[in-house]
């Protein structure tokens, strides 16, 4: 790797919302091996979307020399974070925190290395903060933070409206003291999260520097919007999770398929290694020329999170789905004691209930083999049942062949 401020990289690239002392933190970014951390809340058995961006400037900080600390939340976790929610989050059991955890590591070790020089660390806030004693607590971290600055924390904001829990008002003093532990412990000096974490953030910057009176930063990074303006992520079926068992391979590549034209350029920035010239040349189109640019840039994140092979295979079923490929390389389902083409659709997934699959086939969007269904009552045709195998389509994206059992 050439030697470049990675501050640049990050910036060119798209990555940084929101920094401070950002003329002190680029001098150190260039002259020094710098610690820093990101934070995951276990709430979930698998990563998401929106973990991606800031595990993509993870691995990009630590390919320019810097040392990641992936801190997962075993404590913070069991409170849970008000930022961005107008509720109070689910509590959850220890046993389920850890498992969690453990699913977690497995699928960032894609993208950073946990051995070699700069080895990324893992970390568990429950080792900390489950033993903490309360007195001790208030009087060395409660006196550096201020309630009345606090109520004016925007993710406190929305909790207040409905009821903000002294449970959840906690939270702030508890990220902040994670960044001061991990500075003490592992002289990290930078946090690095999503730019809903930004007052929580700056609370940590500013107990290291009022109470250790040492170099603290922290950096946001933007967060993956559609033309709407809102997040993207959320597929027909959900969330766009990275664990395959909640969201099918050949579903990730085309998600990233199937992305606005107007968006191509920044995802690549944003979700891939490519370099930035071949960006520019594969998007600089604004005809059917920017579906190689798609193609490429679903074909490049699926790698990343799932493997090249399993990529390869997606992008088969992709082509054979939509021309360009071999049948026998379409998603497949394979089905049982079905006859009824609404009860098909949720079957393998295409309708939530039947009341949804009926008024798709109403719609004119569902066909079988090359004719319409318009019957919301139909069923498979028996041509179809006789031959054990036909193509569903669903609109223009969506061609799955059925296997009947």
């Amino acid at each position: 790797m050439e030697k470049k401020n990675v501050f640049d990289v990050l910036k060119e690239r798209g990555f940084i919302k929101q920094t401070i002392f950002e003329d002190e933190l680029y001098e150190k970014l260039g002259s020094e091996s710098v610690p820093f951390y990101i934070g995951f809340d276990p709430t979930a058995d698998s990563l998401h979307i929106g973990h991606y961006i800031p595990i993509m400037a993870m691995a990009w900080m630590q390919k320019f020399g810097h040392k990641p600390i992936a801190l997962f939340g075993g404590g913070t976790g069991m409170i849970g974070d008000p930022s961005g929610r107008s509720d109070m989050r689910q509590m959850m059991t220890i046993e389920t925190i850890n498992h969690n955890i453990e699913c977690f590591k497995k699928q960032m070790s894609r993208f950073i290395s946990f051995e070699g020089e700069n080895a990324a660390i893992i970390a568990n806030n429950a080792d900390w903060l489950l033993n903490l004693n309360y007195v001790n607590f208030l009087r060395d971290i409660g006196a550096y933070f201020s309630v009345n600055k606090m109520l004016t924390a925007e993710c406190f904001k929305q909790r207040m409206e409905k009821g903000l829990t002294f449970l959840e008002f906690n939270y702030m003093l508890m990220q902040g003291y994670d960044f001061l532990y991990l500075n003490q412990k592992y002289g990290c000096m930078l946090e690095v999260g999503g730019d809903d974490q930004w007052s929580n953030m700056l609370a940590g910057v500013d107990l290291i520097r009022r109470k250790e009176k040492k170099s603290a930063f922290c950096l946001t990074c933007t967060l993956l919007l559609n033309s709407e303006g809102k997040k993207m992520g959320k597929t027909q079926k959900g969330a766009l999770w990275l664990d395959e068992n909640k969201c099918s391979v050949y579903d990730f590549y085309q998600y990233f398929r199937n992305v606005e034209d107007v968006k191509v350029e920044e995802c690549m920035r944003l979700l891939t290694f490519m370099d930035m010239d071949e960006i520019k040349e594969l998007t600089k189109y604004n005809d059917e020329r920017m579906n190689i640019a798609k193609e490429k840039l679903a074909f490049e994140v699926t790698k990343l999170v799932h493997g090249e092979q399993k990529a390869i295979e997606a992008q088969k079923q992709a082509r054979a789905a939509f021309g360009g490929g071999s049948a026998e390389d379409m998603p497949t389902v394979e089905i049982e004691n079905v006859s009824l083409i609404s009860d098909l659709l949720v079957t393998v997934g295409q309708a939530k209930s039947k009341g949804e699959a009926k008024r798709l086939i109403e719609g004119g969007g569902v066909s079988i083999n090359d004719t319409k269904v318009t019957d919301p009552f139909g069923t498979i045709p028996e041509d179809c049942l006789s031959a054990k195998e036909f193509i569903l389509h669903k609109g223009k994206k969506v061609h799955i062949k059925v296997v009947i059992k």
